[in-house]
Formats: C-alpha cells, structure tokens, sequence
C-alpha cells in the first residue's frame, strides 16, 4: 500500500512538473517571432481594408464616377470615329489603361495602407520566410482530422456564423428601414434609382465594415489569450533553457575551478621572484616585490590564505625567498591589495622596514629608484 502510493505521488509530481503553467520566456518568445508564430488575427486587416475602401468610395465616389463618364464619352465620341488601324488601337487601348488606372489608384493605395497599418498594429515589423518552408507534416491525414475536430476549428466556426448572424442582421435592419423607398422604384427615374442604390451601398459596406472591425478587435484579443496559452512552459522546459542558455551548473563549476587551479598555478611562478613573503604566520602570506627601475612602489605577486598560504610558504622556502612574520602588515596587505597591483601609500613605512630588513640580512643594498 505504502509502494503504490510512492508510485502515485512520483506520477504527480512528473506530472505537475510537465504541466505548462510557467509563462513564456524572452527567448521561446523571440524563437517564436523568428519563425512567424506571433499573436494576430486575418479578421482586421480584411475590416480595415474593408472600411478604408468604402470611407475612401464615402469621398471619392463623385470624382470616381464623373473619371469614369468621361472615359466612356471619349470612347463613344473620339475612339469610335477612329480609323481601326493597329496604330490606332493600341493609342486607345494605351490611353484606356491609363485613365482606369489613375482612377483606381487611390483605390489600391488605401487597400495597401490598411492591410499593412493592421499587421504592423498587430505584430510590429516582421519578415520571415519560415512560414513558406514546407512541411511533409502537414500532409498527414490524422493530423488534419484532428485539427478539423479541434476546439481551434470549432471556435473558428462560430466566429464564421457570428459574422454572418451580424452581417445579415445589419443588412436587414438597414434594408427595412428603407424598404418604403425601395417599394417606390417602379415611379422613380433611373439616373435617381442609381443615386439612390449607390448611396445604399455605400451605407451598408460602411457599417457592415465597422461591426467587422469590432468583431476583429475581440478576435484579436482571444488570439493573443490562445497564443500565450500555446506559448506556456512547464517547469521543466524553463529550467532545460536556462541550462542551455547559462550553461550547466556542474560544468561551469568545473570551469570555475580550473580557472582557479590555472591562477594559482600562475601565481605560484611568480613567489621565486619575490623579495620577501610576509606571512601572519600560518593563516595568510603576501609574497612582495621591488624594482626600483620598474616600479613606483613594491608590488603584491602572490597571496593566500590557509593552503594557499602554506603552498607559497613551502614553494618560497624551496626556492630562498625570505619569511618574515608581520601579523597585522600580513592582514591588511591581504585585505586591501589585489595580486599584480602596487602598496598603498599608507603601508609603504612598514612594507619599507620589512625590505630593508630582508636586503640587510641577504647583504645587499636596496634596489635604487630610476
């Protein structure tokens, strides 16, 4: 009994530990940009093409028409009078092209701005080619079942009979309160009947534009809410990345500890050189040297403390470096000297005492300033 539930609080555990409930990382968020897998919806930028085509017609339709009543009074008037010569064709047909063009213009100008205004809003400026690599993944038939009998597909089809349930209601409203008008078109004269279907038109691309708008908005919001559900880590994959991005603990530690045993061995070179070792006299030893051509004030080429200490001790011993025991100038050396960096100048009396002393015992002068 006790076995089982040992094994039942194991299965937990490796369970909650597998469990995506740690909020993405910088790195999985940039990885997923990098490969175009960013929280956006296709809803908005159709609306604000949508809506900035109808608001620009709002403006440009009179001028739109009145562009297109003359490119039809040409045809009919000059074109037609023309000798149908290949010459003569291809001028027509040149100049139709422009004309249509330069109509439509403001037209395609609008469509271009609104679609990239509502993706750059969305995911702010991204190029990537990793969406178009393909992918033999996708052509397997059980995958694609599942994604169809998905709750992706299925949300995706209610937002589709949303839309239309709001399309179709906005259209009938608009329709019924103009259906006194629309009864009357049998007493109305054409050239008003034309007016009047395109002002219509007009009315219901605009609101019908701004409810898709809205709807994109609230799509967009339940994008962003399902991508950073899709986005979570679990426990494990946060502590797998940091791994990976600061390197394993172990390794660095073994890193660590080779840097140190490759700087002691570095400072253990330079303790033959040294003129003196002052130690304190077991737990901490300086090892100093002077050069008075070289140097402004005695320099710190190796300290320890405890083994490091006692591993300067033995190597000065062995190559004829002098010991001398100075407790409180042992401590404070250690304290406040870092190894290759020079005395300070309130220990230059007692660092000058302990090398006098040092070249009186070897018999030699002290080393003249350049």
């Amino acid at each position: 009994m006790e076995r089982q539930t040992g094994y039942r609080l194991v299965l937990d555990l490796q369970l909650f530990a597998q469990e995506k409930t740690e909020k993405a990382t910088p790195k999985k968020r940039q990885d997923s940009r990098k490969k175009g897998q960013v929280a956006r919806t296709m809803e908005l930028p159709s609306a604000l093409v949508m809506l900035g085509g109808f608001g620009l017609l709002a403006f440009y339709g009179p001028h739109f028409g009145k562009g297109l009543m003359s490119m039809f009074r040409t045809t009919l008037t000059e074109y037609l009078l023309w000798d149908v010569t290949r010459m003569n064709i291809g001028v027509m047909f040149s100049q139709l092209i422009i004309d249509g063009m330069l109509l439509l213009l403001p037209v395609f100008a609008i469509v271009v701005l609104a679609g990239l205004a509502a993706n750059y809003a969305q995911v702010g400026f991204l190029f990537t080619g990793h969406p178009l690599q393909p992918k033999f993944s996708k052509l397997n038939p059980i995958q694609g079942a599942k994604q169809i009998l998905s709750l992706r597909s299925v949300v995706e089809l209610a937002k589709a009979l949303l839309k239309v349930a709001i399309i179709g209601t906005i259209v009938f409203l608009i329709l019924w309160q103009e259906k006194t008008k629309l009864l009357a078109f049998a007493s109305v004269p054409l050239q008003t009947t034309l007016q009047y279907v395109a002002s219509l038109v007009m009315k219901l691309g605009l609101y019908v534009a701004a409810a898709l708008v809205i709807l994109a908005f609230f799509d967009f919001i339940y994008q962003k809410w399902d991508f950073e559900k899709k986005l979570r880590m679990s426990k494990q994959e946060v502590k797998d990345e940091y791994k990976k991005m600061e390197g394993d603990p172990l390794i660095k530690a073994k890193i660590r500890e080779k840097q140190r045993r490759m700087a002691l061995m570095r400072m253990m070179q330079e303790v033959p050189k040294a003129d003196v070792v002052v130690t304190n006299p077991t737990h901490y030893a300086v090892a100093l040297k002077y050069d008075g051509e070289k140097m402004e004030a005695p320099m710190v080429v190796a300290k320890g403390a405890d083994y490091v200490a006692l591993r300067i001790r033995q190597k000065a011993e062995e190559h004829g470096v002098p010991l001398m025991e100075n407790k409180p100038l042992a401590r404070a050396l250690h304290a406040q000297v870092e190894i290759g960096e020079a005395i300070p100048q309130q220990l230059f009396q007692a660092v000058a005492e302990v090398l006098a002393y040092v070249y009186k015992a070897k018999g030699k002068a002290p080393p003249a300033r350049k």
